[in-house]
Formats: C-alpha cells, sequence, structure tokens
C-alpha cells in the first residue's frame, strides 16, 4: 500500500484541470495565512453557513422564517452578539435547542479549551517524535563506532563554505554568538556556563541555502549590534571575508555573524497579502513569526550571566542557568533545560485540559439548575404565558448568561423578572464568570488548589502549579499573572461601578425608573449586562439619553480591558509589535526624542499631538506597550464601525423619512455598536419585541453580520502568542532571539547615557 501511495498522488495530481494550479498560484498570494486568526474565521464562518441552512430548512411552516433571518439569529448565537429580529418565543423547539448550542461553540472558553487540547496532543506528538529520535541516534552511533568529531564538522563548514568565514556559536535574530576564544587557541575547549551545556555545533541542524555575513562595528545593518569590543584592545584581530581586520573580544563579549536567509517567492507573496489575519495591534507589513525563524535541533544559551542586567533578569524556581525576561521569556537556557522546560509546560496544560472544562460545565450545569428551579417553582406563569417550559427557559438564560449572548426565550426579556432579586443576582454572577471575570476566577481557583494540596503527597503537582501561576501566558490565553489580574479586576470594578452609579443618578426624576420596587438591584444588574452580558431589565428607550451615550461607550470598550491585559502579557509582544525591526517611524521617534532632549519641553498641545500621531521609544516610555495596543485596537475597529454606520443609513435612508423618531441615527449607531461589541442590548421597535435590527432592510441585516463577525474577534490574541502557537524549536529560539536584542538595547543605551 505504501508504494501505491506515490503513484495515486501523482495520478490524482495529473488528473487536475490544468487551470486550477494557474489559478491557485494567481489567488494564493492574496489570501491569509494559515494562522489560528484564520481557522478562528473559518470555524465561525463555517459553522454560522451550515447552521443557517439547517435552521431556515427546519423551519414551521416550511420557510416561515426567511434565511436572511436564519443566517442572522445563528450568526448572532455563535457570535454571542445576542441581537435577534424574531421573536425566538416563536421559533420551534428544535431551533431553540440550535441556538443554545451555538451559543457554547461560540464560547471564547469553549474556543480557548480547543487550543489547550490542540496543544497538549501536539506536546505529546513531540515528545513522541524526540524519543524516536534518540533511539534512532542511538542505533546510528552503535552502528558507526564513532561520534563525528568538532574538527571534522569545523572541516566541513570550510568544505561547503571555502570563502566564508568560521563562525561558533548560534544563530540568534541573525546574531551569532561565538564562544570568547581562549589565548592559547583552544577552540575545542569545552564552553564554560552555570549549565555546562553541549557545544552549539554538535546540535545545529544542517540548514541548506544559508549564507554567512558578519557584522562589522560601526557599520549600519538591519540587526543590532552586540557587546561592542572594549577600548583596552582585550581581543584577538583576524581577517574577515574580505581581508580586513576585525578584532575578535576574549572575555564576556561576542562575535555577531548573522545568517542572511535568501527571500523566497512564497515570503514575497506573503508581502502581498490583502488579508494578513496577524490580529489586532500586530504589525501587518513583518515577517516576524517565530515559525519563519530558523530551526535547530536544540537552543543554546546566548548571553552569558556576566553580561546580564540585574535590573532586568532574574533566576527561576527551578535549578537552571537561565534567566527570565520580560513577559515570562526564558532565555540562557540548556538544551537539557528547554526540554525539561517543554515537560513543565505540558504538565501545566495538562492541568488546565481538566480545570478549563470543569469550569465551563459546572457554572452552566449548576446554573440551568438553579434558575430552572427558581423558575419553576416561583415565576412559571412567566413562562407558561410564551408556550414554555421554565426548566428550558431557566436553562437557556443560565447558558445565555455565562457565555454573555443576550439571547433570552422570554419576549420581554429579563423584564418579566425585575422584582426577582434571586435570578437577577445569578445572572449577573454567571455574566461575570463567563466573560470579563473569567480570568480572575481562573486564577483564584488555581491558587486555593495550589494552598490546599499538602506539600508532601502533592509536590510534584504543586511545583506546576506554582508554574502556571508564574507563567500562565505561557499556557494560556486567558490566565494572567498577578500584577495583571489585579489590574483587570480594579478596572472591572471601576466599570461596572460607573454604570451602576451612573444608572441611579442620571435616572433621578425617570418616573418609569424609580418607580421600579428593585430599582438598586435593577441597577447593579443593568451594569453587569451592559457592558457584554447583552440583558436588560428595563425598556432601554425609557432610560436618560446621557446614560444611553454611556452605554454606547461601556459596549464599545467593552473587550478592553481583558484584551489589552492579553495582549500585554503576551511572550511575544515586542516581536508582534515589530520593535525590533528596521521601523522608520520608531527610528524618527528616536530622533524627535533626541533632538527635542536639547530643546524646550513642549506645551500642553504639542505634547497630546506627539502621544495620539507618534511612537516613543519603547526603553524610554514604561507605557508604550500598551499605547501601541490601544492605537491598533482603535485603528481595528474606527472603519468598521464607521463604513457600517454609512451604509446601513443609506439603506435605512426610507425608514428614517418615515418616523425620525424611531429610526433614528442615533438608535442605528446604538445597535450597530451594540452588534460589534456583541452585546446585544437593544432599544427595539415599538410595535414588536424583537431587536431594533428586526425592521431593517435584508441588506442591512447581511451588513451587521459581518459587523458581528468582526467584532467577535476583536477579542481574539494576535497571531504571534505563545499561547496558541504549537511547540517546537522555533519557538524557543525566538525566545531567546528576543533576549538577546532586548539586551543589546539595553546595553546600547546604557553606553549612549555612559559616553
Amino acid at each position: 500500500m505504501a508504494e501505491l501511495t506515490p503513484s495515486l498522488a501523482s495520478s490524482s495530481r495529473l488528473s487536475l484541470p490544468p487551470f486550477l494550479p494557474r489559478a491557485w498560484r494567481a489567488v494564493s498570494p492574496f489570501l491569509p495565512p494559515p494562522n489560528f486568526i484564520t481557522l478562528h474565521y473559518l470555524y465561525f464562518i463555517g459553522t454560522c453557513l451550515l447552521a443557517s441552512i439547517i435552521f431556515w430548512g427546519s423551519s414551521t411552516p416550511s420557510r416561515s422564517i426567511s434565511y436572511t433571518d436564519s443566517l442572522f439569529l445563528t450568526v448572532s448565537a455563535m457570535t454571542l452578539a445576542g441581537l435577534n429580529t424574531v421573536n425566538l418565543s416563536e421559533i420551534n423547539t428544535w431551533q431553540q435547542i440550535m441556538l443554545f448550542f451555538l451559543i457554547m461553540l461560540g464560547s471564547a472558553i469553549f474556543v480557548s479549551f480547543a487550543v489547550v487540547e490542540i496543544r497538549r496532543r501536539a506536546f505529546e506528538r513531540r515528545f513522541k517524535s524526540i524519543v524516536e529520535e534518540r533511539k534512532r541516534e542511538k542505533r546510528a552511533r552503535s552502528n558507526s563506532g564513532r561520534i563525528m568529531s568538532f574538527a571534522h564538522s569545523i572541516s566541513r563548514k570550510k568544505t561547503l563554505s571555502p570563502t566564508k568565514p568560521e563562525v561558533d556559536g548560534v544563530v540568534v535574530r541573525g546574531s551569532k554568538i561565538q564562544e570568547p576564544p581562549t589565548l592559547d587557541g583552544a577552540n575545542d575547549a569545552p564552553f564554560k556556563n552555570p549549565g555546562d551545556h553541549p557545544r552549539p555545533e554538535q546540535r545545529l541542524r544542517e540548514r541548506p541555502k544559508l549564507e554567512l555575513r558578519t557584522i562589522e562595528e560601526g557599520k549600519p545593518d538591519n540587526i543590532e549590534h552586540s557587546n561592542e569590543e572594549s577600548d583596552s584592545g582585550n581581543g584577538l584581530k583576524s581577517p574577515d571575508a574580505n581581508g580586513n581586520e576585525v578584532k575578535t573580544p576574549i572575555s564576556g563579549v561576542r562575535n555577531r555573524v548573522s545568517f542572511a536567509t535568501p527571500i523566497s517567492p512564497s515570503s514575497e507573496r506573503a508581502r502581498r497579502r490583502v488579508l494578513t489575519f496577524q490580529g489586532v495591534g500586530a504589525r501587518q507589513d513583518l515577517m516576524n513569526h517565530p515559525i519563519r525563524t530558523p530551526r535547530f535541533e536544540g537552543v543554546p544559551p546566548t548571553p552569558m550571566a556576566e553580561s546580564r542586567s540585574s535590573s532586568t533578569s532574574k533566576p527561576h524556581q527551578y535549578a537552571w542557568s537561565g534567566y527570565i525576561g520580560r513577559n515570562s521569556q526564558f532565555s540562557s537556557l540548556t538544551l537539557q533545560e528547554r526540554e525539561q522546560l517543554g515537560g513543565v509546560e505540558y504538565r501545566a496544560i495538562e492541568v488546565l485540559a481538566v480545570i478549563v472544562p470543569l469550569y465551563f460545565v459546572l457554572w452552566q450545569l449548576l446554573g440551568s439548575l438553579g434558575l430552572g428551579a427558581y423558575i419553576a417553582h416561583n415565576r412559571k406563569d412567566v413562562t407558561e404565558s410564551n408556550g414554555l417550559n421554565p426548566w428550558w427557559v431557566g436553562a437557556f438564560n443560565a447558558v445565555s448568561g455565562f457565555n454573555n449572548s443576550g439571547m433570552s426565550l422570554l419576549d420581554a426579556n429579563m423584564i418579566a423578572f425585575q422584582t426577582s432579586d434571586y435570578m437577577l443576582l445569578t445572572m449577573g454572577l454567571l455574566i461575570l464568570a463567563g466573560n470579563t471575570c473569567y480570568p480572575v476566577f481562573l486564577r483564584l481557583i488555581i491558587w486555593c488548589i495550589y494552598k490546599i494540596l499538602p506539600d508532601a503527597s502533592f509536590h510534584e503537582y504543586k511545583k506546576t502549579l506554582r508554574f502556571l501561576l508564574d507563567h500562565p501566558r505561557r499556557c494560556y490565553t486567558t490566565l494572567f499573572p498577578s500584577t495583571h489580574t489585579w489590574w483587570l479586576a480594579a478596572t472591572l470594578v471601576a466599570l461596572n461601578g460607573i454604570d451602576w452609579i451612573a444608572f441611579e443618578v442620571l435616572n433621578i426624576g425617570n418616573t418609569k425608573i424609580t418607580s421600579l420596587p428593585s430599582r438598586t438591584i435593577d441597577g447593579l444588574f443593568q451594569a453587569l449586562a451592559v457592558r457584554s452580558g447583552g440583558f436588560y431589565v428595563v425598556t432601554i428607550p425609557n432610560l436618560r439619553i446621557g446614560l444611553l451615550i454611556l452605554y454606547v461607550l461601556m459596549m464599545y470598550i467593552s473587550v478592553y480591558p481583558v484584551v489589552i491585559t492579553m495582549r500585554n502579557s503576551n511572550i511575544y509582544e515586542e516581536r508582534s509589535l515589530g520593535l525590533y525591526s528596521d521601523d522608520p517611524a520608531l527610528a524618527s521617534s528616536d530622533a524627535v526624542d533626541s533632538e527635542e532632549k536639547g530643546t524646550k519641553k513642549p506645551g500642553l498641545i504639542g505634547g497630546l499631538k506627539r502621544k495620539m500621531t507618534t511612537q516613543a521609544a519603547p526603553r524610554e516610555k514604561r507605557g508604550y506597550f500598551v499605547r501601541q495596543q490601544l492605537r491598533g485596537q482603535l485603528a481595528h475597529d474606527l472603519w468598521w464601525i464607521v463604513l457600517a454606520i454609512l451604509f446601513i443609513n443609506m439603506i435605512e435612508t426610507s425608514q428614517f423619512e418615515r418616523d425620525p423618531v424611531n429610526f433614528s441615527v442615533f438608535n442605528y449607531i446604538f445597535e450597530i455598536i451594540s452588534a460589534y461589541g456583541c452585546v446585544g442590548i437593544s432599544v427595539g421597535v415599538p410595535d414588536n419585541a424583537y431587536s431594533f435590527c428586526g425592521a431593517w432592510h435584508k441588506a442591512s441585516k447581511l451588513i451587521l453580520c459581518a459587523v458581528m463577525i468582526r467584532g467577535r474577534h476583536r477579542g481574539l490574541p494576535v497571531a504571534i502568542d505563545r499561547a496558541v502557537l504549537l511547540p517546537g524549536d522555533h519557538l524557543a529560539l525566538a525566545e531567546e532571539e528576543d533576549a538577546q536584542i532586548r539586551l543589546d538595547r539595553a546595553q546600547s543605551s546604557s553606553r549612549g547615557i555612559g559616553g
């Protein structure tokens, strides 16, 4: 069978029409690369299209719901937007069940668990391949009876590339760390470092078509230089490829040699992609993905311990010789330590593979039982008025609340439970647990397990939990370090508090609100639901206009606290933002900063203009990363919202002319922001219970479908995120690259200050 496979493959290739390969070559440069965000889009779009066909075909009576409305409802459920163009109480039970499961399939926690499971299986395959590779190496050594010596490998390099300079070390971001030579020329002496690791050349995999080029001090290049040679002259002079003498440092200073990788046609095509799908805030013009890093069999250490700055690195709990940089970047690890780190990450992912699904299932299961029992025993008349089973309504509301969908089978949504404090408080807790407070609750659960388990019998398990608490973003997208988690919790308390206070204060004198018997609890629930929950306990048009404008703002920034924290704690944040490339904007900003140091301080207007239009150097501005993420988020959001408002208002002009009050421009803006934020709150229409968009034309509904899908993906991590990438040597090498570049920039900055 194995022998038949190539022939079958070749015959299948020959049977393809000749125009298909040409068409694919013409279209492929403009398609997005296969990464996490691309697959996420495909998953959502494909599921929505398939579900919409089934939903439309199962209507009773047949085709009573148009395909446009069927597509809108499935997209709204899958993206957790929660808007509905028909009353959900009027669709059949099968369609309600479809929406019920679509809400869970579109949940951010469900998608994150799928990523955890895929990465866990990838780790297992990688470990299996490592074991098999070592077995093959052992058999090869036993058959050959000898190991290739270091001198033989050097001579082989000379044979393959006689005109290139001799090099020693490992490539880091296009730069090579060379072993400090000794005065007696004993180049075959072992490399001395705390880990006493094997020589790098014994672990490097052969990489064809790589060109070596030396970087001479003082000459411009697209790669930052490492430690400069000391002025004392302690170094060895050797001729380079051009015959010029280049000084080689002796102690603690390294020659930097870079691999000039030939630009392939596929790389050139990738630069012209129309749809890059790199993620919000990520630089779209950089070939900086870790997977593009040259891969080696092992990752040797980069800078020596003596050259590390104690202020930017610290030892970790494991007995490793490396260092931890910004956002849990491990560097200067030996091959064995890298393998141990991979094992620790795998065990941490195994823990998450148990905790995350239990969290996802138990919250919804217990919420469904609690709400169903309460409605069945206390508010059965509310559900019977819509012809629904109380247990089914409780379960649907619990799942919708936990996943922050906002869909409800009741036409009145949560207005029917204005006086039910238990119902409102339980739903509010589910809203927090499933979205905005999920990172906080998850870290709290892991911390409690870590504290409760005894040291004697669960020592290794507690070490894994400790690693997960110390370095969560290496393993999971929405589990943050302690400082980030406290900042997130404080932000959520502040934003929800503002909404609650505004509900109470801005409605003073509004008899439609002040007459509510449980006004305080209603205001608290509405504050919790307005940012992402999507439910409403009061009629939205009855609220004061100032409060509605505040709700528009809160719906727009609903994703900001979690997503900015996620991207700011990304292992490869600098790489995703393109900080270490030849960025003309960054270089010009550095020049502007250096010029303004010698001039007078800019005024208020000038300073504000600089902050909004230029990029300050990251080593000078501590808030640089957050500002970059906010700029990227705004650039990602605004043009979609503006275009949606423009086109929908153009389509709905006749509605506005017929009824300018109910079809006002503000109502359209409110609905579009609610859809883009995947919130689900709507001003509604006066003659029906569905959302305001239910009265729109078909073209407007289709545009809003695109807005919901786009809005659902604005909360994703960037494609260059450790927690969504499969394990591999290229990830380890990317960390070493970033650590070396960060060290180079710190050293060059200190030399500039000292000089």
